[in-house]
This record gives structure tokens, C-alpha cells and sequence, in this order.
């Protein structure tokens, strides 16, 4: 993480000041970055020191050094993304800001705009000579990240695909998900394919479902007018919920690194159906700012996929998200079959379930059934938990700190694949085209009335 160019459009957005530019001040406070600059790019007119100090607020108990080392190191550019010219003036910009400060010449371009400015972003910056396209064995590196959303449909996606193509190489490209640099997330493959315990276990013969559930309490925070041109299908569904089934449902890689992993996850998303589900849309969501007063926006999704491969055929998977609801978690729950009873009374009535909690906590736990102590031929269930953000002088880092320095590192598991990307869109689309009805449901509640009938309907219960 030495002698890089950090050049983020999109500079003065709320992703950049959140998310970015924290996670580069918790870099240079752990001293992992040495020698770099950042450089932002974005229509607004301010100073580079403003856009820094923008960003304070998101950062506990900052050190005012670590704040002046990164505000020296910074360097900002207005810019037009759709304006030709603006991108040769940016690129002697970058290049007199890398004489001044030494760097040697890596780049990572951070695109933290709208999807509708990826490929005018990506063609111009390559015209300019500012993006170059590179192979994996040159001693520079040039690497570009997209934030999701990655277009709005499969059309759109393919789009932008297509762009990107034809002006840097695939290597060199990542359409990140922060999901999948979360703990437990992360975690999954490694669960699974070192623990001789569970791999014989994950296939059909003895999983009876898998729940993924990812819901918030919160509502639009201002964002409004994105959320109703996406809703929960294609905002959460589409990237983090799909990205966590094809971990789950992936064969094992040859090796648990970067296009091997994606290589087994793209397998899985071509093999995903839609079966069955409802959609949904909280009381009040019609009185928020920048929302159609029409909008049939959903703001709920509960949905009952299959995964037509060997391995899972006949397993459902369920996934349900949605925003005011009751909490916020982020969980999958694994349900194995029950076994046959030998016991003359007291058989267990719930089966074994392994829980993989992303949030609040990283947690990941496994529930068994045990003898209840004093009784000869009763059973009761027992959970054994590991609490990843509970291990005493471990801080577990931040998304995008694992994100940015995986990047850096050219580790690219942890982006997702131009083909992942289109196999997901193509299951969203299916969904659409269905134009299921969109039910309403309290604030603060679990969801829609309906939602109970959808399990009643499938013989299921979401596991709380």
C-alpha cells in the first residue's frame, strides 16, 4: 500500500465523506498507507481541504495530525463528468499532483457517482490517458472500482459491461459489493471448505432451507429520490442477498482467492430461479422527500428461491428484506433435515440450524440438541456461538477498509464478475416482468399481513 493515486469522482458525495475517506484516515492511523495522494474529482466548487474536513464528523475521537497528514496529501479538481476536455485538464492535474509528491505512478480510481456516469467516467479518463489499460505482470497498477448499483437492469448492466470492455481489461476492473468484505460474509467459504464437520453436511440431503434476512428500521435518510428509481429488488436484493446465496451454494474453487471464487459464484447465479413471493411498501413512504406521490416503489421483498444445480435442487431459499421494519440484522439461518427419533418420549421438536449473523454483531452459531441435565431421555437445544466483535483486542474492521485494501492488494474475490453481475439482473428482471402486487404494512412491524400467508402458503417460518 505504497505509492498510489488515489483519484475519487464523486468526491464531495456522501458515500466519499461516510465511507472512503474514513477508511483512509484509519489507514494512515494504523500506518498502512505510505506515500499517496488523493485527488477528487466532482462538479461542485470546493477546496481539497473542505472536502476532508466534510468527512470528520464520521471519524470517533480523530487525531488532528492524522486529519492535516491527509488534508496535505489531498488535492481537488471541479469537474463535468460528461465533458470531454475536463478529463485532459484532470490528467495534467494528477500528473503535476504525483511530480510534486513523488509517487511512482499506481492509480485506483474510486467511481462513488451514479451508475449513468460509469462509462462516460471510465471512456474519458482512457482518451485523456489518465485510465491506461494494464496486464497483470506490469510493475504499475491502474485499477477502477464501481460502487453499486451496477445500472438498473440487465440492459443497462451489459451496457456499461460492454463500455468497460473495450477500454481496460477485466483484471483490472472491480464491481464491488461491501457486503462481501464483511466479517461473517467473507467468512462463509471458509466456514465451510476447512471444516471437515460441515462440508459433507451442505447439500440437499441434509439441508432443509436457508433464510437469508437482511432488514433495516430505518427509511430513506434522504435518499429518496435514488431509492424510489431502484427499491429493494434491485437495491439489496439484486447485489448483496444474491452475492450471499451464491457463496453459500457455491462448488468448492480450486483455490479460495480471487477469480476462482467468482468463477464458483457465477455457476451458481446462472442456476438461480425465481419460484414464488411478495412485495411490499411501508405506510408514509408516499410523504417522503423526492418519492413519486404515486410511487409503486417496494420497499419489501419476501421471496422463495430455487437453485437448480445436483447439490441444491430441491432446497428453498428464502430471502426477505425490507426497510422500517422492527429491526435491523442481517442474518442467514441454515435449517438441516431432522433426524429419525430413537427416543421412547422427549423427541426434539426443532431441527439443527446454523446461524450466520453479519449484523448487528458478527456472529456465527451453531444449535444443537442436548440432554436435559437430570432427565435420562429428554432433549432441550443448546447453541454454541463464536462472537467475532466480542473476541477481547480484536477490532474488527470496517467494509470498506477491507475493500480499499483488498483492492490495493489486486485480490479480486471481492469483486464481482461481469457475468455474476448479468445472471443477477436477469434473475431481478424475472421478478419484475411477474409484476407481483405491492402490498402496504405498518412502520416498525415485520411486514405486510400477506406475509403470513406466503409462509403459510410454503410451510414455512421465518426463525427469529
Amino acid at each position: 500500500m505504497k505509492n498510489i493515486t488515489i483519484i475519487l469522482f464523486g468526491a464531495t458525495g456522501d458515500l466519499s465523506k461516510r465511507k472512503i475517506i474514513p477508511a483512509l484516515y484509519r489507514f494512515i492511523a494504523h500506518k498502512k498507507l505510505e506515500n499517496f495522494i488523493i485527488v477528487g474529482a466532482a462538479f461542485e466548487e470546493v477546496t481539497a481541504e473542505q472536502m476532508i474536513n466534510a468527512a470528520q464528523p464520521f471519524v470517533e475521537k480523530g487525531d488532528e495530525a492524522i486529519w492535516q497528514t491527509l488534508r496535505s496529501n489531498s488535492f481537488y479538481k471541479k469537474i463535468n463528468f460528461t465533458a470531454d476536455a475536463d478529463y485532459k485538464s484532470l490528467n495534467n492535474f494528477v500528473q503535476e499532483c504525483e511530480r510534486k509528491q513523488g509517487i511512482a505512478g499506481n492509480r485506483l480510481f474510486y467511481l462513488a457517482t451514479s451508475a449513468s456516469f460509469f462509462c462516460p467516467i471510465t471512456h474519458n479518463s482512457a482518451q485523456a490517458g489518465l485510465l491506461q489499460r494494464k496486464e497483470e505482470k506490469d510493475p504499475i497498477w491502474h485499477r477502477i472500482v464501481y460502487e453499486k448499483p451496477f445500472g438498473h437492469d440487465l440492459k443497462s448492466a451489459r451496457e456499461i459491461n460492454e463500455c468497460i470492455k473495450n477500454t481496460i481489461n477485466e483484471t483490472q476492473v472491480y464491481r464491488i459489493d461491501h457486503y462481501l468484505t464483511k466479517e461473517v460474509v467473507s467468512n462463509i467459504a471458509m466456514i465451510r471448505f476447512t471444516n471437515c464437520v460441515l462440508e459433507p453436511l451442505w447439500s440437499n440431503r441434509y439441508i432443509d432451507q436457508v433464510q437469508i434476512v437482511l432488514s433495516e428500521s430505518v427509511g430513506m435518510e434522504g435518499r429518496g429520490a435514488y431509492y424510489d428509481a431502484y427499491g429493494a429488488l434491485r437495491d439489496v436484493v439484486q447485489n448483496h442477498m444474491l452475492e450471499m446465496l451464491a457463496l453459500i451454494c457455491m462448488e468448492s474453487p480450486e483455490k479460495l482467492t480471487g477469480d476462482y471464487i467468482r468463477a464458483e459464484r457465477v455457476k451458481v447465479l446462472e442456476k438461480v430461479r425465481f419460484i414464488d413471493g411478495i412485495l411490499g411498501q411501508y405506510n408514509g413512504y408516499l410523504s417522503e422527500k423526492s418519492v413519486s406521490e404515486n410511487s409503486r416503489t417496494d420497499t419489501y421483498a419476501s421471496l422463495k428461491l430455487a437453485v437448480e444445480t445436483p447439490r441444491w435442487k430441491g432446497v428453498p431459499f428464502y430471502l426477505k428484506t425490507g426497510k422500517k421494519l422492527d429491526k435491523k440484522e442481517t442474518v442467514i439461518h441454515i435449517k438441516f433435515k431432522q433426524v429419525d427419533c430413537l427416543l421412547m418420549r422427549g423427541c426434539p421438536t426443532d431441527s439443527n440450524w446454523l446461524t450466520l449473523q453479519i449484523a448487528p454483531e458478527a456472529i456465527f452459531s451453531l444449535t444443537l440438541n442436548a440432554k436435559i441435565v437430570g432427565s435420562t431421555d429428554q432433549v432441550e437445544p443448546v447453541k454454541m456461538e463464536f462472537c467475532h466483535s466480542c473476541v477481547q483486542g480484536v477490532q474488527t474492521p470496517e467494509a470498506y477498509e477491507v475493500l480499499l485494501e483488498e483492492v490495493m492488494r489486486g485480490e479480486q474475490s471481492i469483486s464481482v464478475r461481469f457475468d455474476e453481475i448479468e445472471y443477477a439482473w436477469k434473475v431481478i428482471d424475472d421478478i419484475e416482468s411477474r409484476q407481483l402486487p405491492v402490498y402496504s404494512y405498518a412502520q416498525g412491524s415485520t411486514g405486510p399481513q400477506e406475509e403470513q400467508q406466503f409462509d403459510d402458503k410454503h410451510g414455512m417460518r421465518w426463525r427469529t
